[in-house]
């Protein structure tokens, strides 16, 4: 890819898709639009997530990157454009008939049920499954969490409460999870173990992520690609061994 132009266009055009031949994508966006009443927010987005891969989107507060996550997940409506999970359309489904579909979310800010223990929250994750325990490998994952499942959500670190997040999403078995700002709020020590930890769950179930990001070195050490996000469109796409450190980190400046 070549270098970007410091000026921020208001809208800028996308660049061109980065295509991986003769994979059909886990997740694939095309010309995506979404709006808050009559304010579109989102426009003609278009990316693939091929299986097994990481990709970060990135981008400063306000360009767009939790509006793409919750249109992703059905909390805010297509205005035009597909959303394909492994071929299907899901576009038009409710969030809990996208679950079903194979997608999988962990909101910004985590979002636990701060009441409910630890056990209850991930069993939450398992009603697209027919499940009624929690798989044994979700605490083999997580081990703080056999450790502190009779405890409430509430009272876990920060750290510990994106682990139980995390754990939840995953327990409706998806071909692809998405993570919005998943290093808010965590110390550097702790994403540093996140990022082993989302690459471990990529190469133990071979599922896509796709991760919502400020954070440039997390981006970096966990992504197989970059996204860059500006004013509600791609404006820079990189796997990450060419990705222009530099360019994309102007863009996360204020």
């Amino acid at each position: 890819m070549g270098s970007l132009q410091t000026a921020h266009p208001p809208l800028a055009q996308a660049p061109p898709r980065v295509v991986i031949p003769d994979v059909a994508p886990a997740l694939d966006i095309h010309d995506l639009h979404a709006a808050y009443g009559q304010s579109e927010v989102l426009h003609g987005l278009s990316f693939s997530v091929a299986p097994g891969e990481i990709v970060a989107v990135m981008g400063r507060n306000g360009m767009g990157k939790t509006t793409l996550m919750k249109t992703l997940m059905g909390l805010v409506p297509v205005k035009s454009g597909t959303i394909r999970v492994e071929g299907e359309e899901v576009a038009g489904l409710k969030s809990h008939a996208r679950v079903a579909k194979g997608l999988a979310y962990v909101p910004q800010g985590r979002m636990i049920f701060s009441t409910m223990t630890v056990q209850e929250n991930i069993e939450t994750g398992l009603t697209v499954t027919g499940a009624r325990r929690v798989p044994q490998d979700l605490y083999d994952m997580f081990p703080v969490l056999l450790e502190m499942k009779g405890r409430r959500g509430g009272n876990l670190s920060g750290g510990q409460q994106q682990q139980l997040a995390i754990a939840r999403a995953l327990a409706s078995r998806p071909k692809v999870l998405l993570l919005d700002e998943p290093t808010e709020g965590i110390q550097p020590s702790i994403i540093r173990e996140m990022g082993r930890t989302l690459k471990k769950i990529r190469d133990d179930r071979g599922l896509s992520i796709v991760v919502s990001e400020q954070v440039l070195s997390f981006a970096l050490d966990v992504a197989d690609r970059v996204i860059v996000m500006e004013n509600g469109a791609i404006v820079h796409e990189a796997p990450r061994d060419g990705i222009d450190e530099a360019a994309v980190a102007r863009f996360l400046s204020v």
